[in-house]
């Protein structure tokens, strides 16, 4: 068995809400997105090899019968390779984590996106 790749698909209560995080702070783009009614139900949004989607709750419930989604909570690790130009982007997005480096030579800086999701960026060093 062989897996080619994992992609996160972050469950939200509103896409339109997240995209100006991913897309206007972050640099990411949209490449696909499903409408739901008269919403976003789906999108996929890409930075160079980097994939993110992000679909809303009540397009998974439509889309999974007996899916009982709520927004998910998770948290993302992405390694990049210029943490300061990250930082940059993100402007005075608050920080859970300004910046820090860890004892596995890692410098990271940690955010909450609109949709409460904690995302690491993270840079090696050392």
């Amino acid at each position: 068995m062989n897996f080619t790749r994992i992609t996160p698909v972050l469950v939200v209560d509103s896409v339109e809400a997240c995209l100006p995080f991913w897309v206007d702070r972050l640099g990411f783009t949209r490449t696909a997105e499903v409408p739901h009614g008269d919403r976003l139900g789906f999108v996929i949004l890409t930075s160079g090899r980097t994939e993110v989607m992000l679909q809303s709750v009540a397009s998974v419930r439509d889309d999974i019968p007996g899916a009982a989604p709520g927004p998910g909570r998770t948290s993302l690790f992405i390694e990049v390779d210029d943490l300061a130009a990250v930082q940059r982007a993100l402007g005075d997005w608050p920080r859970l984590v300004a910046q820090r480096d860890t004892f596995y030579k890692m410098r990271e800086t940690i955010v909450r996106d609109p949709a409460g999701n904690d995302i690491l960026f993270a840079q090696r060093i050392g």
